[in-house]
């Protein structure tokens, strides 16, 4: 994207983190208030998620906490948050990047933010364009003979 234009759903996208990150603020500061807890999708590939091995073996993709009533430590940072959670009675840390959240779900509201892994997206862009521009040659290829 040129740098003369807005990318309106990046910024709408960092934006809507910036709620999950005041929640996760507040819920560290205070605990969970009534019935809300989240569940919180991520990227396990992201750049910056810190998961113990056999976790990301478990999860090579992706994976899905529960913030709920077993959950521990919970640290927020303007990047990203970190919580101990146990997995099979093993207690573990996690560092999960805001950027590297997939789907973040509180089901007592309901309430929920699905976020597009715009990188992903603009990759899947590039090379449906170069398929097409390959398919598209390769048609006027065959005309020609």
């Amino acid at each position: 994207m040129p740098e003369s234009e807005i990318d309106y759903q990046a910024l709408s996208q960092d934006a809507l983190r910036g709620v999950i990150r005041e929640v996760l603020r507040r819920v560290a500061a205070e605990g969970l208030p009534g019935e809300h807890h989240f569940y919180i999708a991520f990227d396990t590939q992201a750049e910056g998620v810190v998961l113990s091995k056999r976790l990301r073996e478990q999860y090579p993709e992706e994976m899905t906490v529960v913030l709920q009533h077993r959950f521990w430590d919970l640290k927020v940072r303007d990047e990203s948050f970190e919580v101990k959670l146990t997995f099979g009675n093993i207690p573990e840390r996690l560092s999960i990047p805001f950027r590297a959240i997939k789907v973040f779900f509180d089901p007592s509201v309901p309430f929920g933010l699905q976020f597009e892994a715009s990188e992903m997206m603009a990759k899947a862009a590039a090379e449906t364009t170069t398929l097409s521009e390959a398919a598209a040659l390769a048609i006027i290829s065959e005309a020609s003979n």
